[in-house]
């Protein structure tokens, strides 16, 4: 990161052209070089309607002028946007009369949430939330960045801690100060049990990563099955639309093919993989391996086979759920052996396997508070490791740098301490004007 007593400045709202852009300025000069270009600002989040101007007299263009002083702004700095009209010389015009003064500079990107950072507006956990706040693209998405996003996820984190100090504090005012009146006897039943419920309640919250990862990256269902079985025409069905080439020649799908849906508020991610079938041809091989690996790491495996058809595949079992499918129900009838039976050129079934695809996804969160990325995880493993250890018993000045050790950790999740070499990659994410 460049100097942190430059004034930034950057778009802060989408791609240009748009019906408004918002143009961002955060730093000790914000105030000044608004001002060189649209008169007095007025603070206190008040918008005015101004004429921006170049030095020379000239117009930029007419908009609101809103300012926001140090502390109260998302940076913590003395902040002004510019919310003008979204074209691409608007935005070009205003950007290069900036560039003129002396101090102000365009924002890296991410900076503007690193000042929120380093002026204690927001933590580690809210920035992650925040940048998969403006990723989203499904319900599930935004809600569960929401909670991150917001302070809901810090706000559990930092209770954690508080509790585990606490425990200390007593287990240390007990090895010192024991033969003093005033403080209390053995802190054992005082203490111990509540450390046992963070333990528990760590654990249960460690659970629920696979569900956070999954609402962030999405639910991976993979199509499965050998060659003329329907994989690409279902795969065509649930889209809607032709993602995947269908003939009647076996071994047309030669490569994993994939395609994003939003089914009710989840990113359920499907994969159409080439038929499982013996082959001499190296390139179908391939295709045919790619499956197999695509199948085992498979959140969901739905094994295709024509209803009435001779099982030609085991598959190895997935790290998932595995549904079998019978298809073709418009030649055949329907059969107990799977779970469910569907016609493509009918339509009939396909809610039936929407609604089993939809109860396997829902079932892997419930809603409540889950870590979504690796850093939080590792560090929650960490602080439930060391709060067993403190638990297992032994002598009580270990127990107590334990209990130490778990706070210290997840103060490391929301930034709280010693994370300096995480956070130019936690940035640099970010797009600029964020």
């Amino acid at each position: 990161m460049a100097a942190e007593t430059d004034t930034i400045f950057a778009l802060s709202s989408g791609t240009l052209p748009a019906g408004i852009a918002v143009i961002r300025l955060s730093g000790p000069k914000a105030f000044e070089a608004a001002e060189l270009l649209a008169g007095q600002i007025f603070s206190g989040a008040k918008a005015s309607l101004r004429t921006l101007r170049r030095s020379d007299g000239s117009v930029l263009d007419k908009g609101l002028v809103l300012g926001f002083r140090a502390p109260k702004s998302f940076t913590g700095e003395d902040c002004v946007e510019f919310h003008l009209h979204g074209s691409k010389a608007v935005v070009s015009a205003v950007f290069n009369e900036l560039a003129t003064l002396t101090s102000l500079r365009l924002a890296e990107a991410g900076e503007f949430s690193r000042r929120a950072f380093d002026n204690g507006k927001i933590d580690l956990v809210e920035v992650e939330g925040l940048a998969d706040l403006i990723a989203a693209e499904t319900e599930m998405q935004r809600r569960l960045a929401v909670e991150h996003s917001f302070g809901g996820q810090s706000a559990l984190y930092m209770a954690w801690a508080e509790r585990l100090t606490r425990a200390r504090a007593l287990i240390e005012a007990e090895l010192d100060f024991s033969d003093e009146e005033d403080v209390p006897g053995s802190v054992s039943d005082r203490v111990w049990m509540d450390v046992g419920a963070v333990y528990a309640e760590l654990l249960q919250h460690i659970q629920g990563a696979q569900g956070g990862e999954i609402i962030r990256d999405g639910f991976k269902v993979v199509i499965s099955g050998p060659p003329n079985a329907g994989k690409s025409s279902l795969l065509n069905a649930l889209a809607k639309r032709d993602v995947a080439i269908v003939t009647e020649l076996a071994g047309t799908t030669r490569d994993v093919i994939h395609v994003d849906l939003d089914l009710d508020g989840y990113l359920v991610r499907f994969f159409d993989t080439a038929g499982i079938r013996e082959s001499d041809d190296l390139v179908e091989q391939e295709g045919i391996r790619r499956a197999k690996r695509a199948a085992f790491e498979a959140d969901l495996v739905l094994l295709l086979e024509e209803i009435d058809s001779d099982p030609k595949y085991t598959p190895e079992q997935p790290q998932g759920t595995m549904l079998f499918i019978g298809t073709k129900l418009d030649r055949h009838t329907v059969s107990n052996r799977y779970d469910v039976c569907l016609s493509i050129k009918t339509g009939e079934g396909l809610d039936a396997l929407r609604t089993a695809i939809l109860k396997q996804v829902t079932s892997t969160w419930s809603g409540s508070l889950v870590p979504n990325r690796a850093r939080q995880l590792q560090y929650l493993k960490e602080a439930s490791n060391f709060v067993a250890e403190a638990l297992d018993g032994g002598q009580l000045d270990l127990r107590a740098e334990s209990l130490r050790i778990a706070a210290t950790s997840l103060g490391r999740i929301t930034g709280r301490v010693d994370v300096e070499q995480l956070l130019d990659i936690i940035f640099s994410q970010f797009c600029i004007g964020k």
